[in-house]
């Protein structure tokens, strides 16, 4: 059986669409916000999703596929972005669970995206400790159907997007675990220019989070989480320098934006991934899928002829003693 190798599952229950996303049904007029009615709806069944893990986790072998009841599913491509027939509540991938320090990633070019670790020059990625601040301070992932347009100058930023995901930073107490698929609402946005690429990063929380109810906007936060909001654009402007780049910059000289604001930016970036998976020729990303339904659809053949490219999972490969290292940087 394909799956006989599995070693390690992780059971969450979320809403997803069966078959196929269908993007000639919008929302429901009723909804109050003019940008949620620009977010396609989906028809939803209640959905579990695993992961399946293949190679050696802390070595360039290791990956993390996501699975479903019916198989293997691209995080990229066939998790739904809405979470329920609300429209306002978004699936999230997790990738990087808070405290930790591997970068982990959807791997864009990859057949079924599965999330990996990002390498520089041939060697594995873990983003530096900079005081006070240990690995990520949140659970990192992406949101599915989403894609920043590296062909569109965008408006707020004057750059063009970086050819990813939409980045989603969770807030909520709880440490997810790595190809957790959470159910979060939209609280605002940071305009992160990395690179001279646009990379915005989307704050959310967890709907299960027990404080979820009374944060629902970015002055929220500040209120509930006095502080975060202050080291979340301090971390994303100097995570970079021990590995000797220059501060990032941002829009808006760092201002987080509001749910509003935030809800428009997703919606773009859905729109963008729409016409993504529309195209003949996706260049260096790939499309494949097994729900969707369209050129890039795949069967249960040829996904198995994909996993078995993987190494069966092993124990993981002893950390350096770098990865814990201090870095202190005067601003």
């Amino acid at each position: 059986m394909i799956f006989k190798t599995i070693q390690k599952v992780i059971r969450h229950s979320v809403l997803c669409h069966p078959i196929i996303c269908r993007p000639n049904r919008l929302l429901s007029a009723s909804l109050s916000s003019p940008v949620h009615q620009t977010i396609f709806k989906n028809l939803f069944s209640t959905m579990s999703y695993y992961i399946e893990e293949r190679g050696s986790p802390n070595t360039l072998d290791y990956k993390v596929y996501i699975k479903n009841e019916n198989g293997v599913v691209s995080p990229f491509h066939d998790i739904p972005l809405l979470a329920d027939t609300s429209g306002k509540v978004f699936n999230m991938v997790v990738e990087i669970p808070r405290w930790t320090n591997a970068k982990m990633e959807i791997n864009t070019k990859a057949a079924l995206n599965p999330i990996i670790q990002d390498t520089k020059k041939g060697k594995l990625r873990f983003v530096p400790n900079v005081f006070p601040h240990k690995g990520y301070i949140w659970n990192y992932g992406a949101f599915p159907q989403t894609w920043e347009n590296p062909e569109v100058l965008d408006e707020h930023t004057g750059c063009k997007g970086d050819n990813d995901p939409l980045d989603v930073l969770e807030i909520g107490y709880k440490v997810a675990k790595r190809g957790e698929i959470l159910k979060v609402k939209v609280l605002g946005t940071v305009a992160l220019i990395d690179e001279g690429e646009t990379d915005w990063k989307v704050l959310v929380i967890n709907v299960d989070d027990p404080i979820a109810p009374e944060v629902n906007d970015i002055k929220d936060i500040e209120k509930h989480f006095p502080g975060l909001l202050k080291a979340t654009v301090e971390w994303l402007k100097i995570y970079k320098i021990p590995d000797g780049k220059p501060e990032n910059k941002f829009a808006f000289n760092g201002e987080p934006k509001n749910a509003e604001f935030a809800l428009k930016i997703i919606s773009d970036a859905h729109e963008y991934w729409k016409g993504l998976v529309q195209k003949e020729n996706s260049e260096e990303l790939s499309c494949v899928n097994t729900t969707l339904n369209n050129t890039a659809s795949i069967g249960n053949d040829k996904v198995q002829a994909i996993l078995s490219e993987s190494l069966p999972f092993s124990e993981p490969s002893p950390l350096l003693p770098e990865v814990d290292k201090w870095h202190f940087i005067k601003l």
